[in-house]
């Protein structure tokens, strides 16, 4: 035969009488009236099961004078997970009556069925079984299905109102007895079920309506307290409000003083520019200047070019008329020669110079396209060719001064011959050839020089628009810096704020924690006002022995009268002193609670 559990048999016993006693009082109920009074007997023996109930598997809990097991505790616990169980605490706590933890748990059950909410309450309990393995065993009714079962019970009874004394009934002596009589069939309940189902049904249908009571109460609570949210919310979003536009205003205010800024930069640049062009206008009339004497030097030379060809032809007339002078003018043509071959070499000369310059144009144009470096180089290229006219324009001036001896030679010749006319006939159309060929070289040197000209025309016309883009952009990222500025700025005082804002919030929690110090300080200090008020001074006839010695008090012997306690005690007794920096002396202290005695006048002393 297998052995039961005795847990078990108890808590399903315990089960059943409660069934019993929720069925027996809601049938009674309803059979007697709906509001029921404390000395009804089913409601007594209701609390006496659930006290019963609820002290299964209670542990034992050691105190100074004895074990104490009382569901005070567990009940206690109430009020921390169900807000509005506050109250109940609360009253039963103030109640003068009760001085045992029993009375005050027997007062709070009173209180819940009055309140029917006694269901919610213990279901709170049932769902922290963490909490409860405090109080409670492992094996106990209120930790194990059965307590569900009983929480589930005790829903039915919130059709039964209830209308209790719980200030003057003597709670604390009160003896848990069952009486198993009362839930005995008779035939008198057989015969009024019918009556018991209609009254029920109209009960369920109030109970139906409570709990919608209920339900709407809930609602309205949780809307009042969103109503409450929502205002505080609104009065935080209307200071925000309030702040962004004085944010705002700052920020319009210091836009325009930087549009202000702004405006002068302009200004100033625009000056500068314009400071620019003139110098570079002023740059561009020097060159056309220094161009225009330059094609003057050129055109006096074709000048002296043209008078050399007409003093040629004036010498070939000459050296028709004086061919008489043939020695001389074998002498001459010697001397000639030799001219003509210089002439030659400096042809050569300023041939290979003509190719070195049209190379240097070609590299001028390949510069020109790449930046403002080659225009130097250019520049360069410019300064040696004016260098290299120069030393044509030296050349020709030595070729002068060439053919003005030659003339004189010419003019000492007296006689040549008739050969030696024609040869110097031919010689005379070559050089005339050769004349051509430079007037041609020097016409495409003056081409090339207008291809220059345009292309640095054009070259300038560019660096300027670069320019223009440089200083726009300039401009550009002196508006990002300082808008970078100010986003900094900003930033910095959104930290400031915040700090300004963590600071406050340190300096509230400070306060709290100084005000709750203070709150508890003054507690204290009522308590210990609260435990002196029946304590009374002696009166100095009365206080003639001291406490502790019980010798009279004399000259020798003064009185020290305790703040704190009352009592009264010689100087030779209390010799316990304490230092305090106030006081220069030490100041004498009670000798049972620690108080700071005052001297009194004996009564033989004046």
């Amino acid at each position: 035969v297998a052995v039961k559990d005795p847990t078990a048999v108890e808590r399903t016993n315990l089960l059943n009488m409660a069934k019993l006693s929720i069925k027996g009082l809601i049938e009674s109920a309803l059979s007697f009236g709906r509001t029921l009074d404390s000395d009804y007997p089913p409601l007594q023996q209701f609390f006496v099961v659930m006290e019963h109930c609820l002290k299964h598997g209670l542990k034992v809990r050691k105190s100074f004078l004895s074990y104490n097991k009382t569901i005070w505790g567990p009940l206690e616990l109430v009020e921390k997970l169900y807000p509005e169980a506050e109250e109940i605490a609360a009253s039963v706590r103030d109640l003068p009556g009760l001085k045992t933890p029993l009375g005050r748990a027997r007062a709070w059950l009173r209180l819940a069925l009055m309140q029917k909410k006694m269901a919610d309450y213990l279901r709170c309990l049932i769902i922290q079984r963490d909490l409860l393995s405090e109080f409670y065993e492992y094996h106990a009714l209120m930790m194990e299905e059965e307590g569900a079962v009983i929480v589930g019970l005790l829903v039915g009874l919130n059709v039964i109102d209830a209308n209790l004394c719980v200030k003057g009934e003597d709670l604390d002596s009160q003896v848990g007895v069952i009486d198993f009589s009362m839930y005995l069939k008779s035939d008198d309940d057989i015969g009024g079920k019918e009556r018991n189902v209609q009254i029920a049904a109209i009960l369920d249908q109030k109970n139906y309506v409570e709990e919608l009571n209920r339900q709407l109460n809930s609602t309205v609570s949780s809307l009042h307290a969103r109503v409450d949210s929502l205002e505080k919310s609104n009065t935080k979003l209307i200071e925000e409000l309030a702040i962004a536009k004085n944010n705002i205003i700052k920020l319009q205010e210091e836009n325009h003083q930087l549009r202000s800024e702004n405006t002068l930069i302009l200004m100033k640049t625009q000056h500068h520019v314009e400071a620019t062009k003139v110098d570079v206008e002023a740059e561009l009339q020097t060159y056309k200047h220094s161009r225009q004497g330059l094609d003057e030097m050129y055109n006096e030379a074709r000048r002296q070019l043209r008078e050399e060809s007409q003093l040629r032809q004036d010498m070939e007339n000459e050296l028709v008329v004086q061919v008489s002078m043939k020695h001389e003018i074998e002498l001459a043509m010697k001397l000639l020669e030799k001219d003509i071959h210089e002439k030659q070499d400096t042809l050569i000369g300023l041939r290979q110079q003509l190719d070195e310059v049209k190379a240097i144009n070609m590299e001028m144009y390949q510069k020109l396209q790449v930046s403002e470096d080659a225009m130097k180089q250019k520049n360069e290229i410019i300064g040696r060719l004016e260098d290299k006219t120069n030393q044509i324009n030296t050349t020709m001036k030595q070729l002068e001064q060439r053919l003005q001896q030659a003339e004189k030679a010419e003019m000492e010749a007296e006689a040549k011959d008739e050969k030696l006319k024609q040869e110097y006939v031919n010689k005379s159309e070559s050089l005339q050839k050769e004349f051509s060929q430079k007037e041609k070289q020097l016409l495409q040197l003056e081409t090339d020089l207008k291809i220059e000209k345009e292309w640095r025309q054009t070259l300038e016309d560019d660096l300027q628009k670069e320019k223009e883009t440089v200083s726009h952009l300039r401009i550009e990222t002196q508006e990002i810096v300082n808008l970078k500025k100010e986003f900094l700025k900003l930033q910095e005082k959104n930290k400031q704020l915040k700090r300004i804002c963590q600071d406050q919030e340190a300096a509230l929690q400070e306060l709290a924690s100084k005000l709750t110090e203070s709150k508890l300080k003054i507690e204290d200090i009522k308590e210990a006002n609260k435990a002196l008020q029946g304590q009374v001074w002696l009166k100095d006839k009365e206080a003639t022995h001291c406490k502790l010695c019980e010798k009279e008090f004399s000259l020798s012997k003064r009185k020290h009268h305790c703040r704190n306690c009352g009592e009264i005690f010689c100087n030779t007794c209390s010799d316990n002193e304490l230092p305090l920096p106030s006081s220069p002396k030490p100041v004498r202290v009670c000798d049972s609670c620690h108080a700071i005695l005052i001297q009194r006048c004996s009564s033989n002393v004046p």
